[in-house]
């Protein structure tokens, strides 16, 4: 099993499936955390469709878990703008797939607020328990 590494403002994760399988599982550990997936951005395909350029598959999940987001609005309303959780699930030119997550801790830091920093946290946590279920 690879370990998650903390970056500046994420959270990665190797897995060793495949792309599309890799994108089922993460879909599933979130959903053991609570999270539902409200938006996907297939960039590989977008990119292609808008300026013709060719990348590996790199898909943008936006993730939400609604008693986390509704606690964190409640107490700031301006956080909306800081939601969903983002992750990725990408191939690197290698041909491994990575698996990486917005860090809420990091990207909440900016607000200044204590409720809110508290709902990162647990965030955080759930984010890092779906990645080491990967």
């Amino acid at each position: 099993m690879t370990a998650i590494e903390q970056l500046t403002f994420g959270l990665r994760r190797d897995s060793a499936a495949g792309y599309t399988e890799t994108i089922e599982n993460v879909k599933a550990a979130l959903k053991e955390q609570g999270f539902g997936i409200l938006t996907e951005i297939d960039v590989k395909a977008t990119l292609k469709a808008k300026i013709g350029e060719d990348v590996p598959p790199y898909i943008i999940l936006g993730a939400c878990n609604p008693p986390l987001a509704h606690r964190a609005i409640t107490a700031n309303p301006e956080v909306g703008m800081l939601l969903p959780c983002n992750g990725v699930v990408r191939e690197t030119d290698d041909g491994s797939v990575v698996v990486e997550a917005m860090d809420p801790v990091a990207a909440m830091s900016i607000v200044q607020d204590a409720a809110v920093k508290a709902v990162a946290v647990e965030a955080r946590d759930r984010l890092q328990k779906a990645l080491a279920a990967l």
